[in-house]
């Protein structure tokens, strides 16, 4: 059996991360397994109380953070503890309804050359979510957020980005691995380092994935589902909106802008 760990960052909304623990503990009863909780320094409090909460398991580790690090280095700070086979970064508004950890680890091990993969999101009501996304390009993520309001070209690209005009009931390699959930081989992810400090928050799984790419193949792997809140505002946010571009600009500085292969 693999030896399983992962990790939640946890920002505020204590009641929404006791959900997210508690569904990953009962969903997933294999022993050789750690939960590591990490709260990026919540000023609502969060962190005490996740830290003075008993969830009568001790496969659970809370570590609260003195400062907020941001998404990508609050995951960074399990790395050095690591030592499982295959470590699953997982949002606080993650809900599981099934056993899906090991055999989704069991799953990525046996595939060969493959690194990294997601499952199926949904929506609490039950509507798929699209987030298997091709390589970002600046016009693509344009398209991302105008889309909606405006339409026409800009609903295209994001159907493109979003890969709507591909099958994706069978799993299948993609090129952008939802931060939301990502299942990655240990020590893949010990080798590249993790995430990459630089950013705060925002378009850091993006360049995560691209890492992994260097090391093997990325994977939708549509069999194995889980539920996603998805509270996703950049756009009513001014400044959540400069954070993302900040974050854009640096991932097109190191990656380039030109299109994927998938």
């Amino acid at each position: 059996m693999p030896k399983l760990s992962a990790c939640i960052v946890a920002y505020c909304d204590y009641e929404e991360v006791c959900a997210a623990v508690r569904s990953i503990l009962h969903h997933t009863p294999a022993a050789d397994f750690t939960l590591y909780v990490v709260d990026n320094a919540s000023p609502d409090g969060c962190g005490e109380k996740l830290a003075a909460t008993d969830f009568g398991d001790a496969r659970v580790t809370v570590l609260p953070l003195p400062q907020n690090l941001g998404f990508g280095k609050g995951h960074n700070a399990v790395l050095d503890r690591l030592d499982s086979d295959v470590h699953f970064i997982l949002n606080p508004d993650i809900v599981l309804t099934e056993d899906i950890l090991e055999p989704m680890a069991k799953w990525l091990l046996a595939t060969p050359g493959a690194a990294m993969a997601t499952p199926q999101l949904r929506y609490p009501d039950g509507r798929l979510q699209h987030l298997p996304r091709r390589k970002p390009t600046p016009w693509l993520l344009l398209a991302r957020q105008l889309a909606p309001k405006l339409g026409g070209a800009f609903r295209k690209a994001d159907d493109y980005y979003t890969m709507q005009n591909e099958d994706l009931h069978a799993p299948r390699r993609i090129e952008f691995c939802t931060g939301s959930f990502m299942a990655v081989r240990t020590d893949v992810l010990k080798k590249i380092g993790g995430f990459d400090p630089a950013y705060f928050m925002y378009v850091e799984d993006a360049d995560l994935t691209q890492k992994v790419l260097r090391e093997g193949t990325v994977w939708l792997a549509p069999q194995f589902t889980a539920v996603h809140a998805w509270h996703r505002a950049p756009m009513r946010d001014a400044g959540k909106f400069k954070m993302q571009l900040v974050s854009m600009g640096r991932y097109f500085r190191k990656w380039g802008c030109g299109k994927g292969t998938v």
